[in-house]
């Protein structure tokens, strides 16, 4: 089956592009949020340019539904890399109390600095970036627990960005989700759709959810059929829109006159990969 082109880059994120290299001069660090089912198409292209040498964490979130031997792939890619870089999960929490650790690590000069110049104490300030449903809300929230609250009467807090203060010498900068405005690689704004980074109104569900069961297939048929009850040898081979079709008699969704109803069979695959539920999934390796 034909990859999906999927484009979506409404207005408010080249507010948010201009507003990330205006706010830079008031952090110390950017940590930025990828999904680690797709550590690749979910990087913003752009964003080392916008940032230029300004340190960089790299947080591959959502991690509990991505593949950990994949995961760990990734992780040893960025070292290689001289890229700092660890995977949490920010819904149940896991990982999170390793990212303070971390900062002070990369942040271990610039708080070296500090103490020469009797600057002990002061805030240390981070911006978190990401494309849209990478879960940046989740992690600030873990992160702050209760004690998230909006700093006013400074730079930086606008409609649309806010000041979140973790704790007496952390402070992070939440910024809008944004995406770039062509994904060349139509398999990269494919991807973003899968995990829910492209609004589902731009997109045609019953291809998507059709391309996602033929990535299933080849990368975790066992995943695949054991979630909708069929054998692996029913499935193989068979093109994403019969598999489809498959999951809709499996479960029973059939319109009156006993035709398949191939939209909402699209709906559940898209909804239950989303929600983790086939298992752990990751798409791109490094």
């Amino acid at each position: 089956m034909e990859t999906a082109s999927v484009q979506w880059f409404p207005g408010h994120m080249a507010k948010t592009r201009r507003m990330i290299g205006e706010c830079l001069k008031l952090v110390d660090l950017v940590v930025e949020l990828r999904d680690a089912r797709i550590p690749l198409s979910s990087a913003n292209p752009e964003l080392p340019k916008w940032i230029g040498d300004k340190k960089r964490i790299i947080l591959l979130n959502k991690a509990d539904t991505a593949d950990p031997e994949v995961t760990a792939l990734w992780l040893s890619y960025y070292e290689s890399q001289g890229i700092p870089a660890m995977a949490l999960d920010s819904k149940s929490g896991k990982g999170v109390n390793r990212f303070i650790p971390l900062v002070k690590k990369e942040l271990a000069d610039v708080l070296e600095k500090r103490k020469q110049k009797g600057m002990v104490g002061r805030t240390l300030r981070m911006m978190v970036v990401g494309i849209p449903n990478v879960g940046k809300s989740s992690f600030i929230n873990r992160l702050a627990g209760s004690r998230r609250t909006k700093v006013e009467d400074r730079p930086g807090v606008t409609r649309g960005k806010q000041w979140v203060t973790v704790n007496q010498g952390l402070e992070l900068l939440d910024m809008p989700g944004v995406l770039w405005p062509k994904f060349e690689d139509p398999l990269v704004g494919e991807k973003l759709a899968f995990t829910g980074a492209v609004k589902d109104q731009v997109t045609d569900t019953e291809q998507l959810a059709a391309r996602l069961l033929e990535w299933l297939l080849e990368g975790y048929p066992h995943l695949l059929a054991q979630r909708f009850s069929l054998s692996e040898d029913e499935i193989q081979n068979e093109p994403g829109y019969r598999l489809l079709e498959m999951v809709g008699e499996k479960r029973g969704m059939r319109m009156r006159g006993g035709e398949i109803n191939t939209e909402r069979a699209a709906a559940a695959v898209l909804d239950e990969y989303r929600a983790g539920k086939f298992g752990k999934i990751s798409l791109e390796r490094p």
